[in-house]
């Protein structure tokens, strides 16, 4: 039997068919026309007919269309924050190029979670084209998330074990990620992931913690000063100046990242607010540098230093017991798990300020 062509695969499989989505057949969402005939057919045919969600999606889940437009998954806002806050409003165009050219496959639409895989994991369909409520967590969720929170969550790094949240419970993404979580980002939240309201939260399912019932008594002595993960994360992935370079064999730009690799740095909040009033927050190194946009025009990023380079961050590798959490001592006192100024590049000293621990906390002398 010869190969059949692309057309005659079979992209849909009879649960689909018979689904409510297979039910309204495939003009209604892929135009085209109704034909024996494979061009006609395909004649004004719509690859990815999630693009247009209000029209497509929006028919049946409006309100969920409504506010995906100003999620982060869609929006991208959150590089845009970052990035435009180191810029000036006269160079946003140039960056806005160089976000289009190297950012924007990371833009979801509907389809992108619920019907497909990204290409990232080779692409194609889910479930012969089914629709799935809730998408399969290493085929979507951590087929784009993947160097760092899927690597951290499953227990990637070698001799680091997975979040005990899926070591021990199986639990996947969805599980503390709500669909509303996903689907909607309002006020300061749609402009960065850290600037609004914690979701999730972990007292969401520990709320014990901090109370006068808590048998842990650290809980109760840390309260608000000290995020959760500070505690009970342990190493995850930093990364260093990503500039574009040229590919040999396209001669096309791409940005590389020099260089990846395992840190743990207890700083100062960067963000400090009423839902994240901590002191103390884990730190992650971003790849920006002054110079990670110059393919695109001469210093696009003039006001490099407003914003830190080792920045908040949340460890997605949980972890009930910890080598900081040991004893109070293996944190107080212990320099080597803060982020103090011999740790930082010193032309990134000005950028990282307000997140350097001058300080570190003293040993407790009462403690063995």
């Amino acid at each position: 039997m010869a190969p059949l062509e692309p057309w005659e695969k079979v992209l849909v499989n009879a649960d689909f068919i018979n689904s409510i989505h297979g039910r309204a057949g495939c003009i209604a969402c892929h135009g085209g026309r109704q034909s024996p005939d494979k061009d006609t057919a395909h004649s004004g045919l719509i690859a990815d007919p999630s693009q247009d969600a209000g029209r497509i999606c929006g028919a049946c889940h409006g309100e969920i269309v409504d506010g995906f437009s100003t999620s982060l998954h869609a929006s991208l806002q959150g590089y845009r924050t970052v990035v435009y806050s180191r810029s000036l409003p006269e160079n946003h165009p140039a960056l806005q190029t160089a976000m289009q050219n190297h950012c924007s496959s990371c833009h979801t639409t509907c389809g992108d979670c619920h019907i497909s895989q990204p290409k990232s994991v080779g692409g194609g369909l889910l479930n012969g084209h089914q629709v799935e409520k809730t998408p399969p967590m290493t085929r979507t969720c951590t087929a784009c998330h993947g160097t760092r929170v899927g690597a951290e969550y499953l227990g990637k790094h070698e001799d680091i074990p997975g979040d005990v949240h899926f070591r021990e419970g199986r639990m996947n993404c969805m599980a503390c990620h709500s669909g509303d979580d996903l689907h909607t980002a309002e006020g300061d939240a749609a402009k960065h992931r850290y600037w609004g309201k914690q979701q999730p939260a972990c007292k969401d399912c520990h709320a014990q913690v901090g109370r006068a019932d808590d048998p842990i008594p650290q809980h109760t002595i840390h309260g608000d000063k000290v995020a959760c993960q500070v505690c009970h994360a342990v190493e995850y992935t930093s990364c260093d100046g990503c500039h574009v370079a040229i590919s040999d064999k396209t001669g096309n730009p791409f940005f590389k990242t020099e260089a990846t690799y395992l840190s743990f740095m207890i700083g100062r909040n960067p963000w400090p607010s009423r839902e994240r009033p901590y002191e103390y927050v884990l730190l992650r190194h971003v790849p920006v540098a002054p110079t990670s946009f110059e393919y695109y025009g001469p210093d696009l990023l003039p006001n490099y230093n407003l914003l830190p380079t080792w920045t908040y961050t949340t460890p997605h590798n949980i972890q009930r017991q910890t080598p900081q959490n040991r004893s109070c001592n293996s944190c107080h006192g212990n320099a080597s798990l803060f982020l103090t100024p011999d740790k930082v590049k010193p032309e990134e000293l000005e950028a990282n300020r307000n997140v350097i621990v001058e300080d570190v906390p003293a040993t407790l002398p009462f403690i063995k």
